[in-house]
């Protein structure tokens, strides 16, 4: 039987919310913070809120509308860049402890460590070393931390999101029988990390609410409903998940995909809505051809405003693999025009290249003009490379300045969202240095 191991998963409290507040030397435990662009009106999606607003009911990723109107706040935009610069700090300190091999970065604000053989190194049981942690991130970058421990990378995750939300020195630790013994009737269901609202309403209609339901369902049922995702049910509500922290780092995805989202600042007529749509295609294609890849296959969705309809969605598949804009485009907004009402305000659009492989692979078919094809992507590399020098709007299309296009605010985001720093810290300052908060979650013990 091989060595029990010991896995962290380490969380950081509202990131970006946490970030702001840090930067203004605020303790958010103390102050009412939301990370929202105020700009898009009342609508407005808040990104984070401190810990101080979850702690009065207020939820992460809500509208600012749906905040109460008794709560007063301070507002912070949105600054990706600082915070990926505040992800890359942590890191570094995680790397002080561990090798690059027992990190996985699972999100901006969330670690996988495999502790295992480190415990012994440094003379320190599982929660010391996660305290030790903790403690640093705190002191070197003021930003409150939550961890999870478990003998597993399922157990240590729901350690995180379950277990260590009701412990005073914000850490959970669970074993296979201890996760049996306390969250085997835990409810609701959706706590659990892979099973989505979906997921439980399928498994309601068995009259299944709860992990012990599962662990005890004719293991035939499930694999009709769910096929081979039920594997993945029956580990996890038994506590079990064979992935190792070796396993993540040698898989290789069979196919590949370039994809892209956004939901529009407002309701965008259909008119509006395919402006965007063309921006997007193109931004794929240009996309590609700084990946050096082609694709064939192309999906897009549409999202209609407050769900009025269902999303819709539909796939094209080309008569060749290629990334040259003028060969993409047609095919994918016949499939908007085919598939979108035009009746009906649209909110969110997306779209996926999928089965890209290298451009080596391109070929055409006998009526494809070539000379035109070569002009084409020797004018997309030009401007890629005046983009990389000068700035993604240092050229831009007509299309760009059409009513509703986006592309031209976008060039300036990281992710979708707002990328620079606004005047809490200036051009050319570095991020000045401010104390740490006695007492705070992941603060010095």
């Amino acid at each position: 039987m091989g060595k029990e191991r010991t896995y962290f998963c380490i969380d950081m409290k509202t990131f970006y919310a946490s970030v702001e507040c840090a930067e203004r030397g605020l303790n958010p435990f103390e102050t009412n913070l939301v990370v929202a662009d105020t700009s898009r009106g009342n609508g407005a999606l808040c990104l984070a809120v401190s810990p101080r607003m979850k702690a009065q009911g207020v939820k992460n990723r809500c509208r600012l509308y749906e905040i109460p109107k008794h709560i007063k706040y301070e507002t912070a935009l949105p600054r990706m860049q600082l915070y990926i610069e505040y992800a890359a700090d942590i890191y570094a300190i995680y790397l002080k402890y561990f090798s690059p091999d027992d990190i996985h970065v699972y999100s901006i604000d969330e670690a996988f460590i495999d502790a295992t053989n480190y415990l012994s190194t440094y003379h320190m049981d599982a929660k010391g070393l996660a305290k030790k942690l903790m403690n640093e991130i705190a002191e070197v970058k003021h930003i409150p931390s939550t961890a999870g421990i478990g003998s597993n990378l399922f157990l240590a995750k729901i350690a995180l999101d379950i277990t260590a939300k009701h412990a005073k020195d914000h850490m959970g630790v669970l074993t296979e029988e201890s996760f049996r013994e306390t969250l085997w009737d835990h409810t609701p269901i959706t706590d659990f990390w892979m099973i989505a609202g979906g997921t439980a309403r399928r498994l309601e209609r068995f009259g299944i609410t709860t992990l012990r339901g599962i662990a005890q369902c004719p293991q035939e049922l499930l694999y009709k409903t769910f096929g081979k995702d039920a594997e993945l049910l029956i580990d996890h509500a038994w506590g079990r998940e064979p992935c190792r922290m070796q396993d993540i780092k040698s898989y290789k995805s069979k196919t590949h995909s370039v994809s892209f989202s956004q939901i529009l600042p407002k309701d965008y007529t259909y008119d509006e809505a395919r402006v965007v749509m063309t921006e997007m295609i193109l931004h794929g294609c240009q996309e590609l051809m700084r990946r050096k890849v082609i694709c064939q296959k192309i999906w897009i969705g549409v999202g209609y405003s407050k769900d009025v309809l269902p999303m819709v969605n539909g796939q094209t598949k080309l008569t060749s693999a290629t990334a040259v804009n003028s060969l993409i485009c047609p095919f994918v907004l016949d499939v908007f025009d085919r598939i979108t009402d035009r009746s009906v305000p649209i909110r969110r659009l997306g779209i996926s290249f999928n089965d890209v492989c290298d451009e080596g692979c391109e070929g055409y078919d006998f009526f494809t003009d070539w000379d035109a094809v070569e002009r084409e992507k020797a004018k997309e590399k030009t401007v890629l490379q005046i983009s990389d020098k000068y700035g993604k709007n240092a050229i831009l299309r007509g299309t760009n300045f059409l009513a509703g296009a986006t592309q031209r605010e976008r060039n300036g985001m990281i992710g979708g969202h707002r990328a620079g720093y606004d005047d809490i810290t200036r051009e050319g300052e570095a991020v000045r240095p401010v104390r740490c908060y006695e007492g705070s979650a992941g603060g010095t013990a």
